[in-house]
């Protein structure tokens, strides 16, 4: 795959990146076997061996069982941590955390941050984060304390950049403002169904400030994976027509339409399947023309232009 600098954090990654969430097999800790274990460890190394440069995850995937699940991989493949961008993000916190009426919330207290990023380290079996990012916004997070936090951090050399996931165009400014260095990335939920960061300042925020947008969930939660009949979604239904004028899959086709845009957006795949982590590589080949992208959107919107 080609290469693009992850914003300005002086990284390079792939144009696509390798999402971790699912290598678990599930979000229940006491569920995962061992089977799961290796069907996950053999998904990351069939991304890495597909040229997936950059690797996402979060300290709630599966309560940390992913990022132990690529430790183990780690252990075993040293080369690979020399040549990833390895990334995880924290702020969330499931109900019953630390006692059991404490409610599901976000929490950006910079005792929080200081010791997710701890934890992960450990799972990861690293002495450093490439990318750490904050979740989702918390309605209370402070940016002096974040920045304290984040400060230490890096001081520390245990994270290497920094970046957020789901923060509107606003957020990211106040956060930004107290930092004495640069988020260098915006990770969002982004595919022809949900048109509203390139509506929103989102993607043009990105492209004033050299950030590098993260597209989670880009085929919309299997919407647009598959091969199965439109039954009826006219999106879905444009999508593939312009598969078939392409000669390639859906997926392929959505993932190439996402990286056509100049802001440099980094779809996240997130499928477990070998061949489908290798058939989503092949989307950095295919350039989709003006015309052909604007039939997706306006599919996408609805309605024409105005």
């Amino acid at each position: 795959m080609r290469t693009i600098p992850l914003g300005t954090s002086g990284f390079v990654t792939t144009r696509l990146g390798y999402g971790c969430m699912g290598v678990a097999c599930g979000w229940t800790p006491s569920k995962v076997t061992t089977e799961d274990r290796r069907k996950g460890r053999e998904a990351i190394l069939a991304a890495f061996d597909a040229g997936y440069r950059l690797f996402d995850h979060a300290d709630i995937y599966c309560s940390g069982v992913c990022e132990e699940i690529h430790g183990e991989v780690l252990k075993t493949s040293p080369v690979m941590r020399r040549e990833i961008v390895l990334a995880t993000k924290c702020g969330i916190r499931f109900g019953g955390d630390p006692h059991g009426d404490s409610p599901g919330r976000y929490d950006f207290s910079a005792a929080h941050i200081e010791r997710s990023c701890e934890l992960s380290l450990k799972r990861l079996g690293v002495d450093a984060l490439d990318l750490y990012q904050l979740h989702r916004p918390d309605v209370l997070g402070d940016p002096d304390e974040v920045a304290a936090a984040f400060t230490r951090l890096r001081q520390a050399g245990k994270v290497r950049s920094l970046g957020v996931s789901n923060f509107l165009p606003s957020q990211v400014e106040a956060f930004q403002s107290r930092l004495p260095f640069p988020l260098v990335v915006n990770q969002v939920e982004i595919h022809p169904g949900r048109l509203a960061c390139f509506t929103d300042g989102t993607l043009d925020q990105c492209l004033a400030r050299s950030m590098a947008p993260l597209a989670w969930s880009p085929l919309a939660g299997g919407r647009f994976g598959g091969n199965s009949p439109a039954n009826g979604d006219p999106l879905v239904a444009a999508v593939d027509a312009a598969a078939g004028r392409m000669g390639v899959s859906r997926a392929v086709t959505v993932f190439a339409w996402l990286m056509r845009h100049p802001s440099g957006i980094v779809p996240l795949v997130g499928s477990t399947n070998p061949a489908r982590i290798r058939e989503a590589a092949t989307a950095d080949a295919i350039a989709f023309d003006r015309e052909e992208w604007y039939r997706i959107y306006i599919a996408a919107r609805g309605e024409p232009m105005p």
